[in-house]
């Protein structure tokens, strides 16, 4: 199997960070066992989704396809538009079926057993966020894997020239835009988030798809 055919996802409870308990979203290759990004947040929604994604996929490239439980998180319109624009197949796991997501699960394991056993500064959620990144990058991704018998980042390496990567810049930051239709006025005005607009042209009467970033 090539790294970035597959990337299994999921959400575990962190710490608590000022009083609240936190979320990582974390995003694990199914073939190099390389963690694409995770990341803390106060919060598991759609918003902190897409962020997380958008990071993973910034720092390892586009992978072939997507595989998450049935979280409502991920099954949200604006994720299957991502995946749609970027050709990636998003797939679901069966409902109580926590096996099938083996290779993310195992390695919430060893955040709890590894990272999370450590002293940590929780002062922040910036801060805590720092620690985890650098440890994934220069403890998890860079030691030997028990089934591998390599480390993660070499395996990960072996496929680099297949694997898409996205560069940094406005056009592909628009990937992740929402779309919605909205009907122009007569006054050529349309309502977007309770915000009256004026489009560039006279589209009164005629039904327009907006896209933004949420």
């Amino acid at each position: 199997q090539f790294a970035n055919q597959m990337w299994q996802v999921d959400t575990m409870f962190g710490p608590y960070v000022q009083g609240t308990q936190t979320k990582l979203i974390a995003f694990i290759d199914d073939a190099s066992r390389v963690v694409c990004h995770g990341e803390f947040f106060f919060q598991e929604n759609t918003d902190t989704f897409l962020s997380a994604f958008r990071s993973a996929l910034y720092k390892r490239g586009v992978p072939e396809q997507i595989y998450a439980d049935n979280g409502s998180i991920y099954a949200c319109r604006e994720l299957m538009l991502v995946c749609s624009r970027l050709a990636i197949i998003l797939s679901h796991a069966p409902v109580r079926d926590g096996a099938a997501k083996g290779k993310i699960e195992r390695f919430f394991r060893t955040v709890r057993e590894d990272f999370l056993a450590r002293t940590l500064d929780l002062s922040s959620l910036e801060t805590m966020n720092k620690a985890f990144i650098a440890w994934v990058e220069d403890e998890y991704n860079s030691r030997i894997h028990s089934t591998l018998q390599m480390r993660p980042i070499d395996r990960f390496g072996l496929d680099l020239k297949r694997i898409r990567f996205l560069p940094v810049c406005e056009a592909n930051d628009e990937l992740f835009f929402i779309e919605e239709d909205r009907l122009v006025r007569a006054d050529n005005t349309f309502s977007l988030k309770n915000i009256r607009f004026e489009p560039p042209a006279d589209l009164h009467g005629r039904q327009i798809q907006v896209r933004f970033d949420r």
